[in-house]
C-alpha cells in the first residue's frame, strides 16, 4: 500500500468527523436519545462510582451540574413547534443560576 491509498483510507475513516457532520449530528441529538445510549449510561455510571469511591468534588460536581442541566433543559424547552417565550426562559435561567451557586459554594466556599 502506497502513501496516497494510505492518505486517502485514513480521510475516508475521518469524514464523518468533519465539522459540518458533527455539527449536523448535534442538531439532531436529543437527550433521551443521547442519554439511552449504553455507552454514555455506562461512562456516567463509571464516572460516578469513581467520584463516590475517591470522594472527588470535580467529579460529583460535574454530574450534578449534567443532571441538572438535563432536567432543567427538558422542563424548560418548548415543544417542537412553538416558540422560546419568556415563561419558558425564566425557568431555565433561574435553575441555572441555581447550579452555578451549589457549585460555587462546594467549590469555593465550603472547604472540608
Amino acid at each position: 500500500m502506497d502513501k496516497q491509498q494510505l492518505v486517502e483510507r485514513a480521510a475516508e475513516a475521518f469524514r464523518p468527523f468533519e465539522t459540518e457532520n458533527l455539527i449536523q449530528a448535534l442538531q439532531n441529538l436529543s437527550f433521551k436519545h443521547l442519554l439511552s445510549h449504553p455507552a454514555v449510561f455506562i461512562l456516567i455510571i463509571a464516572l460516578a462510582l469513581f467520584g463516590v469511591a475517591k470522594r472527588s468534588k470535580p467529579i460529583l460536581l460535574s454530574l450534578f451540574s449534567l443532571f441538572a442541566i438535563t432536567v432543567i433543559t427538558r422542563y424548560a424547552m418548548p415543544t417542537p413547534g412553538e416558540d422560546l417565550s419568556l415563561s419558558s426562559t425564566l425557568p431555565f435561567v433561574g435553575g441555572g443560576l441555581l447550579i452555578g451557586i451549589v457549585v460555587i459554594y462546594y467549590s469555593l466556599i465550603k472547604s472540608d
